[in-house]
This record gives structure tokens, sequence and C-alpha cells, in this order.
């Protein structure tokens, strides 16, 4: 049998196009990459198909022998080691065959492709068309983002200690625990105007998706980003495709086979209004040459339930799905036009009005929409802003408020040396109005990710910081620091001065902090922070009266103290 199939050349050559054919469709299975010319992962497999056939179709017809080496039944021979005509052996065998000479051609063709299309997409030769890929409306700070006495559109919470909210309520399902696990890629969505971070469960590894496939992943985490509550969501149908199944039900394979020739950028999980659960997968496509200013044009909705999808153009995504351009695709198309807007090498040598964005975002919500924040800053400039852009994760659009200022690692390390002694950390800032005064608010966060106070600091004066353990406490601590300071805050007060006959009065440390707990004869509680500037607390008792300033806390129901005095 193997006697003849060394002397059959038709059996050698189609043994061996079996093999390249095998080696290639376990390739592409494996990686995946997409039939699109605009991809380099396509041009990178196309390399590798011809490689392999070369190399497999050579080895079926390749014949070693004590005199040399045959290939194809040529009549040429070369002895192994020897260097014809003063060359090496593999050169000289790759120049006298035809096969190994169209095998080698045909390797070059995507790799010539690949560079030269990658020179001539790059921005030295079209930094004017990176440029323009995006349009930046310039909109004025407090026209747009009015005054707020309360923050519930600013997911302060960071992925961080999402994924430590959503492991710890997992945890508490014992039955779900054993077997799944809490994905690492949570998505910001706005849900019923709130933001809220969401996540699927996983397979905790093969052999948990051998014993569950059957019945699927059975729920999800949502994460209240204002709140800083976990809750998981059990599915009426559980979900059959998912990045941690296998084979068929591999999401990433599902989506491929699906739509073979699209190039996949972001997938996110997420849910729509009713609770129904979909993967949301960004379609990307070059705007420059062949491989230049890749950018979103179509998005695929895919049902990990069922397995069904469907695709639709960037303007027809419907309204309740917030992710279709990632953060970091848009502070790229950004720094395109912040850098490229005067020309490719003014970015390099002058850089003349070249501007970029800093190097993180957080999340707004404003008008049932998910949006990027970041500020924007001169590439010569240090530690300031000379504004912010607002980019909606939705439809791409983009606004830009000229506020002058410090940037927002500043901002993080101010409030940071608030409560340096604690040695918290913070979170990415989101930009609010507050008396009229731009402001950055952040949340501080102890060594186990969790939330532990809050933080408002000056956007123009980032000297101006206030924390608190709500954001009543911090907003009134701020307004007093901006009073302070000479900014006229009036109209701008949370809080309403009472006197209250009391009732009870305990006092308790907290966080290393301690209050005094005053309770009033109609029930209402309020909490007093106690310091240096109100040691007369100690002296109260039971039937006193005092004057309160104080304002609501909606979620605890406890009023927050800024001022008190005995009543007259």
């Amino acid at each position: 049998m193997l006697k003849k199939l060394k002397n059959n050349k038709v059996a050698r050559l189609l043994l061996g196009a079996l093999t390249a054919f095998l080696v290639t469709f376990i390739f592409y299975y494996v990686a995946l990459p997409p039939i699109n010319g605009h991809s380099k992962e396509f041009w990178s497999f196309l390399a590798m198909v011809f490689a392999v056939y070369a190399l497999c179709l050579g080895a079926f017809n390749i014949h070693i022998s004590k005199s040399g080496i045959t290939f194809g039944g040529e009549s040429k021979t070369y002895v192994v080691g020897s260097r014809p005509s003063g060359k090496s052996g593999l050169f000289s065998f790759i120049k006298s065959t035809w096969a190994a000479r169209i095998g080698v051609i045909l390797i070059l063709i995507p790799i010539v492709i690949m560079i030269f299309g990658g020179i001539f997409s790059s921005t030295v030769f079209n930094a004017q068309k990176y440029a323009n890929v995006i349009t930046v409306n310039e909109e004025d700070f407090k026209t747009d983002m009015p005054e707020v006495k309360e923050i519930k559109n600013i997911a302060l919470l960071d992925t961080e200690s999402a994924k430590t909210l959503g492991t710890k309520e997992l945890g508490s399902l014992s039955d779900v625990i054993s077997q799944f696990v809490v994905s690492d890629e949570y998505t910001q969505i706005n849900f019923q105007n709130q933001p809220m971070k969401v996540a699927n469960l996983e397979y905790d590894g093969f052999f948990k998706w051998l014993n569950n496939k059957n019945e699927g992943i059975p729920g999800y985490i949502m994460v209240d980003a204002v709140a800083f509550k976990a809750k998981y969501h059990e599915l009426d149908e559980n979900m059959r495709y998912a990045e941690s199944a296998y084979f068929g039900k591999d999401l990433m394979r599902a989506l491929r086979f699906a739509y073979p020739t699209k190039i996949f950028d972001n997938v996110s999980f997420e849910v729509d209004e009713n609770g129904k659960v979909f993967y949301v997968v960004s379609c990307a496509t070059a705007k420059v040459g062949l491989f230049g200013a890749m950018d979103i044009s179509e998005v695929i909705l895919f049902d990990p339930v069922n397995g069904s999808s469907e695709i639709m153009s960037v303007e027809n995504v419907p309204s309740w799905i917030d992710i279709v351009y990632d953060g970091y695709l848009a502070c790229d198309k950004y720094n395109w036009k912040g850098l490229y807007a005067g020309g490719f090498f003014n970015s390099i040598i002058g850089q003349k009005g070249c501007k970029q964005t800093t190097d993180d975002f957080g999340y707004l919500m404003l008008n049932d929409d998910v949006w990027y924040f970041t500020g924007v800053t001169s590439v010569t400039a240090d530690e300031s802003n000379i504004g912010f852009i607002l980019s909606c994760a939705r439809t791409g659009e983009y606004k830009f408020y000229s506020v002058i200022g410090a940037d927002e690692n500043s901002a993080m390390g101010a409030a940071e040396g608030e409560v340096q002694e604690k040695e918290y950390v913070a979170s990415f800032p989101a930009l609010v109005n507050i008396a009229g005064e731009p402001t950055y608010i952040t949340v501080l966060k102890d060594a186990n990710r969790l939330v532990k106070l809050y933080a408002l600091i000056n956007v123009e004066q980032y000297n101006i910081v206030a924390t608190g353990e709500t954001q009543t406490d911090t907003i009134n601590a701020y307004l007093k620091l901006l009073s302070q300071n000479g900014v006229d805050v009036s109209g701008s007060q949370i809080s309403e001065t009472v006197t209250v006959k009391i009732k009870d009065i305990k006092f308790l440390t907290l966080s290393g902090s301690d209050y005094a707990y005053i309770t009033a004869e109609d029930g209402k509680v309020y909490r007093v922070e106690f310091n240096e500037e109100n040691e007369a607390l100690v002296l109260l008792t039971v039937g006193d009266s005092v004057k309160l300033v104080a304002s609501l806390d909606e979620k605890t129901g406890i009023y927050s103290v800024s001022e008190f005095a005995p009543a007259e």
C-alpha cells in the first residue's frame, strides 16, 4: 500500500491536499478569522493557508534517498547539505521547482498586501481623512448640564468594584456558585433610566459546561452603579450560547459561522427594558484605505437563548441598546481629530492646536443613553485639561465643553489626599454641575474595592475638596467650601432649617468617625458628625430643643446635619 502511494503521484497530491485542508479547517475553527479584505487577520490566515498547502504538498512529494532529494518526480536531484552553483541547496531547490516557486509567491502575496496596505492606510498619508471621521459639536456646559442636587445619572461604581459586589452576590447562591462564575466583562447600561452594570454567568470550565450544557446558563448579575447593590436575576429561559461554551455553542464560533465576512469589534451583554438578554455585537470596517480608521458600521443582535440573530445598520439600532461604540474607540476617534486636523507632521513637530483625551473615561446617563466622559488636554500640557468631551455610546455623537482646570488624575489625587490616612483609592471621576461650578465627583474605595466615601472636587480649584459618607453630606460640605471661597451658592442648598425636641441621643463610631444620632419627638432621625467645632453635642440631653440645618438622605431615611445650635 505504502509502495503504491510512493509511486503514485496523483495519490500523493490528493493526500497532501486533504491533509492541508484538515489543518486549515482546524485552524479556522479555532482562530475564527473574518473572510474580509479589510482585516489583517484574514491576510495572515491566507498566508498561513498557502504555507500549510505548500508544506503538505511538498511533504508528500519529496523522496529522500542516499543519493539526494527528489521533488515531485523531477529529474534534478540535490544531495542533502550540498550547495550547487555556490548557493544554498534550499535556494536552488525553490528556484528549480515550479511548485515551490508558486508556493513562495502565494505566501508572499498576502504578506505584501498587509505591509503596503498598512503603510498606505496609515495616518502618514491620510491624516485629514482620519481627522474627518467624526464631527464634534461645541456646547455650553451650564446649558447642557443643569445643576444637580442629587446624582442619579452617573455610574459612580467602577467595574472592579462591580466585580466584587457581583461575586459576593453569586456566592450567596449555593446552587449556582458551584457550577458558574460571573463574567469579568461587565457592561454599563441605562436600565429603566438607572445606571446599571450587567454581566452574564459563565461556565466554570470545560467539565462544568459538559455537566450543564443541556440546561444552559440560568441568569445574570445586575449591579446598581449608584446605590452600590448587586442582584442576581434568574432567566425564564436559560442561555445556551456563551463565550465560555464549547464547539457550536461557543458565542464567537456561532457568530463567525453565521457571519463569516464580518469583522467583530465590541461584544457586550445587554438587557432590554423587559429584562430579555442579548449580545450586542459591533461590526467594524475601514474608513481609510484597506485597514485604516476602523469604525463601526453594523450591529448584530444575538439571542443567547435560541441562537437567532439579526444584523442592522448603526442608524437603525433600537434606543434600548446602549453600547455600540466602546469607550476606547470613542477616545481613539477623538484623538484622530485632535492630533491630525493640522496634518501628520504637525502632530509630531509643531503640534500646533493638537489635543488628546486623558487616559481613561467614565459614564453618564443622558436622554436615555450612555455617554462616555473624558477630559481633553493639550499634548504639551501637564496635569490640566482644556475641556471635556461626551460621546454617545449608541450613536457616536460628540460634544465638547470648554472647561479649563485640573485633569482627572489630579482630581483623584486630591480626593485621596483628603483621607490619606485611610489609604482609600479614588475611582475615575465624572463631571457634574453643582452651584454652576464644574465639579468632579468620584468615590473612594478601600482595599477590598468597597465604596466608603463620596468626594467632590472643583475642576478649576482642585484644592476645594469635600468628602462624605453620603451624597447629601458631601454636597452640603462642598457647598459650604464654595461659599467660603466666594462662590454664590444661594438657591443651590439642599438643606432645610428645623427646630426639634430631642427624644433620644446616641453616639456611635462608624468607619473611624464619631457621630451623634438624634431622634426627635416626631420620630425623625438626625445625624451629626462629632468634631472639635461641635463639642457642645455632649451637653445635649433628652428634652432639649435644638436648631438644625439638615437634609434628607432618601436611601437611608436619615437627615444629615451640617449645622446645629441650641434653640433660642
